[in-house]
């Protein structure tokens, strides 16, 4: 009988330690602000682009106005095995479900807007 691979239990925690520090050294990973996501896909990949989009001035509006193009500068680009979006969108609607829960008497949109 051929010996069976050895099988490995484990849990993924993130390290927020910055190459070459050591963990628990008090230094983390920078925060990006975006609000804004942009989602395109290949067979093989999805790639997320985050955006921050700032109020628009009165230059920017008429420029809006004529070409119908507002440009946001990009905060990140993540991009995805597909194998893995199912289990992102799992999560996604997880934390939604106990963020809504939690949060059910503050007055904050449940999602009925249309969300690009």
């Amino acid at each position: 009988m051929p010996d069976q691979p050895k099988q490995i239990n484990f849990t993924i925690v993130p390290d927020d330690s910055p190459s070459g520090e050591a963990p628990g050294s008090g230094k983390s990973a920078p925060r990006t602000y975006a609000n804004f996501c942009s989602i395109a896909h290949t067979p093989f990949d999805f790639t997320l682009t985050f955006c921050e989009v700032m109020p628009l001035s009165d230059k920017e509006i008429k420029e809006a106005e004529a070409d119908h193009v507002v440009r946001a500068p990009v905060r990140a680009k993540i991009v995805v095995p597909v194998q893995f979006v199912p289990n992102l969108i799992a999560a996604l609607q997880e934390h939604w479900r106990m963020f809504s829960e939690s949060y059910s008497n503050a007055g904050w949109n449940k999602g009925t807007e249309p969300v690009h």
